[in-house]
């Protein structure tokens, strides 16, 4: 990961140069993202990460293995145009989260399965962490020993790696806290990090990693994760406030190899996201953001639809997809608690947007494709572009966008990803003005 090791390179040199992670498995996610990374020109990269409990080696949620969700990531990227060189992939929350419920000796087993199959595929971005605890261990587990199991972890991809060929793996070490994906519950204000903390995880990683003979990989962890301070909840964004993440930004510059990376970044805004990555958390994450907007785009077509044809004569995608979640609790039942009412609005309008793990459902991949395939056949015409999608609609009159559902629906998530970008290639752009 030469790349990933300029970058930390360059922001230690004082440009405040960042990358960002998109979380999804979502296929015209990852499509707009690379389309937004091909805009950006030839040194973009773009990165890919999925998580242990999304892709790992009985399937997990997606239905794919590591090698499996490379070739649908590459596959992608070939249709779209873009290299496959300029394709990252990453691993996100590696170790024994997807087996939590099992003794700890299992659950590391089947841990050091899933890092060998991801860095045999390719993954060269791996997050080690073992914080969880497993069955019989206490709660929460001691800093020692979650450092002591991602070293053993490590171990385990650099073996991969050297058997694999190809670039050296980089790694990513901690945890934030609440748990992926967003809270669960209302949120107030967030504590961030101390830097006390942050230094006991690095000196226990860094410990951990020397007693398991490998000094020489610690150069290649690049990051840890830590909170920031920023945070969402079903209907409400705890912003970034880098007044009150001021010393936790200036510890890490005592660490020439070390960057943050950052969770939960989804629906800061941009301002918010420049100014975490000028505090040094370089690396932002985003997943339900991005899918969110898929789904507001998704659901204005819907009602685009309905506007053009009438009641009954399109493709109830919105009821269709309701329907299945109702029928098919698994994925919202323990984030969405009230009445049916309330349970109703929040699968369709959380921030936590639970409704992403359905768009595989065959019911609903049936009702998009009519959904699609009628707004295809006739175009939705202007006057409902700017009723219903605003920002689309001036992509398309200044020429950007074609008027194409799946263009209007790509567009609305390049338009969350562009944010990122920009965020990310701030330094860049201001050394570019000052040489000018």
């Amino acid at each position: 990961m030469d790349y990933l090791l300029n970058l930390v390179r360059r922001h230690k040199a004082g440009e405040p140069a960042g990358i960002f992670a998109v979380c999804s498995a979502h296929p015209l996610v990852i499509e707009a993202a690379m389309e937004v990374a091909l805009a950006a020109g030839p040194e973009q990269r773009v990165l890919i990460e999925a998580t242990s409990n999304q892709v790992n080696q009985d399937g997990g949620y997606t239905g794919m293995t590591p090698a499996g969700f490379r070739d649908f990531v590459y596959g992608i990227a070939d249709r779209a145009g873009l290299a496959r060189g300029r394709v990252l992939l990453g691993g996100d929350h590696l170790g024994p989260n997807a087996w939590q419920g099992e003794p700890a000796d299992a659950a590391m087993a089947k841990a050091e399965v899933l890092i060998d199959q991801y860095v045999t595929a390719g993954f060269r971005k791996i997050h080690l962490d073992c914080s969880m605890s497993c069955a019989g261990d206490p709660v929460p587990l001691p800093d020692e020993v979650v450092a002591v199991r991602a070293a053993r972890l490590c171990a385990v991809a650099e073996r991969a790696w050297r058997a694999a060929g190809g670039e050296a793996p980089v790694y990513i070490v901690g945890t934030e806290v609440p748990v992926p994906g967003g809270a669960h519950e209302d949120l107030g204000e967030l504590a961030v990090t101390t830097p006390e903390a942050a230094a006991k995880t690095i000196a226990s990683h860094r410990s951990a990693f020397a007693a398991a003979g490998l000094d020489a990989v610690w150069p290649r962890v690049i990051g840890i994760v830590v909170q920031p301070g920023v945070e969402f909840d079903h209907h409400k964004v705890i912003d970034f406030q880098p007044e009150k993440a001021v010393a936790l930004s200036r510890f890490i510059e005592s660490e020439p190899t070390l960057l943050y990376e950052a969770h939960s970044t989804d629906y800061q805004t941009p301002a918010n996201l420049a100014a975490l990555v000028a505090g040094h958390f370089a690396i932002l994450k985003v997943g339900p953001g991005a899918t969110f907007a898929l789904r507001e785009t998704l659901w204005a077509l819907a009602d685009i639809e309905a506007a053009m044809l009438g009641d009954g004569q399109g493709s109830d995608f919105k009821n269709k997809v309701l329907e299945v979640m109702r029928a098919e609790p698994e994925y919202w039942r323990k984030y969405y608690s009230g009445d049916a009412r309330r349970a109703r609005f929040d699968q369709q309008y959380s921030l936590s947007d639970r409704i992403r793990y359905y768009w595989p459902h065959p019911a609903i991949q049936a009702a998009q494709a009519q959904l699609l395939q009628n707004l295809e056949h006739q175009a939705p015409p202007l006057t409902l572009l700017s009723q219903y999608l605003p920002p689309q609609y001036e992509a398309v009159r200044e020429g950007r966008v074609r008027n194409r559902p799946v263009d209007l629906l790509k567009e609305g998530v390049a338009r969350v990803l562009r944010q990122y970008m920009e965020a990310c290639n701030a330094g860049a752009a201001i050394k570019e003005l000052e040489a000018c």
